[in-house]
């Protein structure tokens, strides 16, 4: 299985995603419970512009059990692909579970286009400058982090 693993991997990383999920569908027939096998599946279906059909690879990977690094991505993953498919509810949902379960930051910047379009901008652009601040490390920002912390919480806020 991991040898055919890295040969999807390396045929979706060349730009064959066709390829790719053809190769771990037929390892999802043979191991039909590997979280990681629908993981790499819905990747290579995401790839290849097949959000619709990564959907219920990335549930079945959740569902069967993937390490930190891979349930990552697939939060990242489905929360995202539920979020271009204009399901932000959805988006909302899996990516709120994903980040109190893993408090990735990429997640929270994801989370925060979700919340762009159910029309919480304030809080978005809360998360967003705060990602910023925490993640920068460009002197200037730097130099400004407390300011643009505080001034986020309330931006319409006027003294």
């Amino acid at each position: 299985m991991e040898d055919a693993i890295k040969k999807a991997i390396e045929a979706r990383q060349s730009g064959n995603t066709g390829e790719s999920i053809r190769i771990l569908k037929e390892q999802i027939a043979q191991y039909p419970e590997s979280g990681t096998l629908h993981y790499q599946c819905a990747w290579s279906h995401d790839a290849s512009g097949l959000e619709e059909e990564a959907v219920e690879y990335y549930e079945k990977a959740l569902r069967h059990g993937l390490n930190d690094e891979d349930s990552i991505g697939a939060y990242t993953g489905l929360g995202s692909t539920y979020r271009a498919l204009g399901k932000y509810e959805k988006s909302k949902e899996v990516l709120e579970e994903g980040i109190k379960k893993h408090g990735d930051r990429a997640m929270t910047v994801f989370y925060s286009m979700t919340l762009y379009n159910l029309g919480e901008s304030k809080k978005a652009m809360e998360l967003l400058l705060g990602q910023l601040c925490d993640t920068s490390s460009n002197e200037t920002i730097q130099s400004y982090a407390d300011a643009i912390k505080y001034y986020s919480r309330d931006l319409d806020r006027t003294w």
